[in-house]
């Protein structure tokens, strides 16, 4: 990874660390305590096994001198205050842990929800058209997994960068008072830890970014295949997606693999040359007490230690007491070498963070934050669009330039081939993709409406019913959770799904799993329009609203669409032209032109692309007028017991 792109990254991650809270302070306030708690600790070790080994021989020693009888010199009773107050330390020791793991925590918790909230919102304002760039496993990956990979940046490696420098510090601060060579061993090994700690970490942050990308790769090619498996098997496809899906796991496995060796090998060369920097300490400590070397104390021997023997350096007590602190002196920084992983995990996945959170929106959101510049339209009766085109989120053009008027009460139909742009006009009025023109609402731009409040005036309704996991209720009540269930049913009534849930043994409270799985597609798309029709909008938007519906459920739900979208107006897509003689005008589009418009009755005696469209719609055109009233009753038989079969 360029180390300058690396460099921002890094940037970008600290910025973020506000959403910590004061959790990130608290989790160094606990270490640091803890390493003063472990200072004490350790003099008051040194000082038991110095009185206790030390003490103990010189009485004896010098009682066996003068032929007196050899008791013990020092009592339990003696030191009985020191045991209790190293039991009170390691007690302390165990709360401040516990503190500065649960600090941690929840200032990577914060942290997260943070990242992850506005990682909804831009996904939100970028909009369906955006989000269908990538598969869902893709988007899985970023709001999951690499959010996630953020926690121990913020949990472990920012707190320890403090800790890495703070706690040697305080540790180099005791013993250079006592010894100031064994201070000098310290000070002069420490750098090692943190040099070759970036050696072996230079890769690890490249290496992530590669892993995050095979991630996302994998998840969603086996998501989308997931999904389309009834589709690969009719096609006898299966081997051959199963030999893609085996090389891509094959890549995240040796990317991952990848990960796993540099921290390893981190790791150990950590322990390395901590190991090596004690063993030299230690060796200090040996020559000295057996006389070899005779430096690195200061004064006389009674100021060394509180049992001092003569003929040492200097005491027990210094040797033990520089010795137990040695590991916890390294330790700090074995643990950032340790974290150092999660920094590159954290660099890898801020990579992908950035360019979503940094995408530009359309130019129709950027309303959003202009508050003195939002307009508010609590009637609308006239939609004007005048040489309208409208991009991609790349930059690309999709449809136009393009002009069409529509009024209250009137319904417009857009029909043409795949790709002609029709979809991407319901985006554009949506507010999802950038559009050049003019697209007027009551004579105002839309780039100029408070979009929240736009959206609030439409009723959606796709060819893919989108309901959320949860119950009946919760799914028609979404757009005003404080309906009633007497208005809730009085929408499933208009839109025919009344008896079905009636027949579910908990009503409204039935539950909804993912992706509608308990639901044929006819009854999802029957409850999404109960949903719409609780908008109380005042303008329709539809797309391919009976597309892949049998026949019983497509007469339902265009039937219901017509008795709502009575004295609104209604912008359709629709491939089945057969069905648009109720409709106010057809504009038909090819290659992002209007090739054709007008009325049904006028365009399917007009030699072009609608009536070649018509002629492939024959059987459908025969049945024009001739569709039959269905009572009530037969409705209530389709909807209760041949629902599930139809689909």
């Amino acid at each position: 990874m360029d180390k300058s792109l690396e460099k921002s990254l890094l940037v970008w991650l600290k910025s973020q660390k506000k959403a910590c809270g004061w959790f990130v302070k608290l989790s160094v306030w606990c270490g640091m305590l803890s390493a003063i708690a472990l200072i004490a600790q350790a003099y008051l070790i040194a000082t038991l096994l110095d009185g206790v080994i030390v003490g103990n021989a010189l009485q004896a020693f010098t009682e066996g001198a003068n032929n007196t009888p050899i008791q013990s010199a020092v009592g339990a009773s003696d030191y009985l205050p020191h045991f209790m107050a190293l039991i009170g330390l390691m007690l302390l020791r165990a709360l401040l842990a516990y503190g500065r793991e649960r600090a941690s925590f929840e200032a990577g918790k914060r942290l997260r929800q943070q990242i992850r909230g506005a990682v909804m919102d831009k996904l939100t304002r970028l909009g369906p058209a955006f989000i269908k760039g990538k598969p869902a496993g893709s988007w899985a990956s970023i709001v999951l997994e690499q959010v996630e990979d953020l926690q121990d940046f913020y949990a472990r490696y920012l707190p320890q960068m403090t800790l890495a420098g703070v706690i040697p510090l305080l540790i180099l601060i005791a013993v250079f008072p006592i010894n100031w060579a064994a201070g000098l061993i310290l000070l002069l090994t420490a750098p090692l830890i943190p040099l070759f700690m970036i050696l072996v970490g230079m890769g690890a942050a490249d290496a992530n970014r590669k892993n995050f990308n095979a991630l996302a790769r994998l998840s969603g090619h086996f998501m989308d295949r997931l999904k389309g498996l009834a589709t690969l098997k009719l096609f006898n496809r299966g081997d051959a997606e199963l030999k893609v899906i085996e090389k891509a796991s094959e890549e995240f496995r040796s990317r991952t693999m990848s990960v796993l060796r540099m921290a390893f090998l981190s790791s150990a060369v950590l322990e390395f040359f901590a190991a090596v920097s004690i063993a030299v300490l230690a060796v200090y400590f040996g020559f000295s007490y057996l006389g070899h070397l005779d430096f690195g104390y200061y004064g006389t021997h009674a100021q060394l230690g509180p049992n001092t023997n003569e003929g040492l350096p200097f005491s027990l007590f210094v040797g033990l007491f520089i010795l137990i602190l040695a590991p916890e002196f390294y330790q700090p920084l074995r643990d950032m070498g340790t974290h150092y992983h999660a920094k590159a995990q954290a660099i890898g996945a801020a990579q992908a963070l950035i360019t979503l959170l940094e995408h530009p929106e359309p130019e129709s959101s950027f309303s959003q934050d202009k508050l003195g510049q939002q307009t508010r339209l609590d009637k609308l009766t006239h939609l004007s669009v005048k040489d309208l085109e409208v991009f991609s989120t790349d930059g690309s053009r999709l449809l136009g330039p393009i002009s069409f008027e529509l009024k209250q009460g009137e319904h417009l139909a857009l029909v043409g081939p795949s790709g002609a742009g029709k979809t991407s006009l319901l985006n554009a009025l949506l507010g999802f993709l950038p559009y050049k023109g003019k697209l007027l609402i009551d004579g105002v731009e839309l780039a100029s409406l408070d979009l929240a409040h736009w959206r609030q005036q439409l009723a959606w309704l796709g060819q893919e019913p989108q309901l959320f996991h949860g119950t009946v209720r919760e799914n028609v009540a979404l757009a005003n959770p404080e309906m009633t269930d007497d208005q809730i049913w009085q929408l499933l009534e208009q839109a025919n799904i009344h008896e079905f849930v009636r027949s579910q043994p908990l009503g409204l409270a039935t539950p909804i799993g993912e992706q509608s799985s308990t639901l044929s597609v006819g009854q999802a798309q029957r409850i999404a329009l109960a949903r719409a029709l609780g908008q109380a909008a005042q303008v329709f938007i539809l797309d391919e609203p009976t597309a892949s519906l049998d026949s019983v459920s497509e007469q339902l739900v265009s039937r219901t669409l017509k008795a709502a979208m009575a004295g609104k107006m209604g912008i359709m897509v629709t491939h089945r032209v057969d069905q648009l003689d109720h409709m106010s005008s057809i504009l038909v589009l090819d290659k992002g032109k209007i090739v054709q418009r007008g009325d049904f009755a006028t365009l399917s005696t007009e030699a072009g692309l609608f009536q070649t469209m018509l002629h492939e719609n024959t059987e459908s055109v025969a049945d024009i007028g001739l569709e039959p009233s269905m009572p009530d009753t037969h409705s209530d038989i389709a909807l209760g017991t041949t629902e599930g079969a139809a689909q």
